[in-house]
């Protein structure tokens, strides 16, 4: 698994500017964690250990990064979901120079889209982290950790068998980003669900539904990327490259 992360992060990328959105308040970590610890407890898998760090401390705030930068990668995760499944590399290209996203691509992505080099099992492990961006803009109601993404979730996202274009989507897609709070919360839960699946399958314990550590992996990732933290505690927002997911 280790080297499975390794190989979907890639290399490292320098943090991209943004405009940094208004914190609020996020909610109390020790709650928050309570409450995702009977989660744990229900689905029947194992805890972390007491000294499991929480996500954030009491009197931090939080926010969700900007709905376009969010519109943005997820548009091109879903672009490197179709290279993987035989979009041809000139068409991709050619959709995200319309698009004006290029230098929103990591350079493991444009490697991937321009020539097709790099782990394609690990490229098409996106699909949720790109279930969890639906999520966060309000695209889809749930983020159930049983349950795989719904087959209808790429029509949520660019037609691009169609061609339909970055901006036409955007026109058409009513985003509703969820509120920072929720959010963060939601990232506290798949930092517990991301050890507690990788603990069982260590174990030889079956975990529940039909997903595995992977699924799980790559939803936290787009949550971290997602949610940005303030407080004396937090670097500044990391690129989508950078999202540690080794604790």
């Amino acid at each position: 698994m280790v080297g499975l992360r390794a190989a979907s992060i890639g290399s490292r990328q320098a943090p991209q500017p943004l405009d940094t959105p208004v914190a609020v308040p996020a909610p109390d970590p020790v709650a928050v964690r309570a409450a995702n610890l009977d989660e744990l407890r229900r689905l029947g898998l194992p805890l972390p250990p007491q000294n499991f760090p929480l996500v954030w401390e009491r009197g931090d705030g939080v926010a969700l990064r900007p709905v376009a930068e969010l519109e943005a990668r997820a548009a091109i995760l879903n672009m490197v979901l179709a290279r993987c499944f035989g979009m041809p590399r000139e068409l991709a290209m050619s959709w995200l120079l319309d698009a004006r996203l290029v230098d929103a691509v990591t350079p493991p992505e444009w490697r991937f889209v321009a020539s097709g080099k790099g782990d394609h099992w690990s490229f098409a492990l996106h699909l949720d982290a790109l279930y969890a961006l639906a999520w966060l803009l309000g695209l889809v109601a749930h983020l159930d950790p049983l349950e795989p993404p719904d087959d209808g979730l790429v029509t949520l996202f660019p037609n691009l068998p169609e061609g339909e274009s970055f901006t036409a989507w955007r026109s058409r897609t009513l985003s509703a980003p969820r509120e920072p709070r929720e959010a963060a919360a939601m990232l506290d839960r798949y930092y517990c669900l991301d050890w507690a699946f990788l603990a069982a399958e260590q174990r030889g314990v079956p975990v529940p539904g039909r997903l595995d550590s992977n699924a799980m992996g790559q939803r936290r990732w787009a949550l971290e990327w997602a949610v940005l933290f303030t407080g004396p505690y937090h670097e500044p927002p990391a690129g989508w490259e950078e999202v540690d997911l080794s604790t």
